[in-house]
């Protein structure tokens, strides 16, 4: 069941397409995802009222 209005659907959706390939695109697919995430992490605005 996938919800389209929560913020994780997208990411939820993409998941399950990558479990469904072979091994080796899987992968490269999971390292795709991960350098996507991180460069998204790292140009998030940076809260200056969080704690540390």
């Amino acid at each position: 069941m996938s919800d389209s209005s929560t913020p994780d659907a997208g990411l939820i959706d993409r998941l399950r397409l990558i479990e469904e390939q072979p091994l080796d695109t899987r992968a490269d697919a999971y390292a795709a995802l991960h350098e996507e995430l991180a460069r998204r992490l790292e140009s998030a605005p940076i809260d200056p009222t969080a704690a540390s």
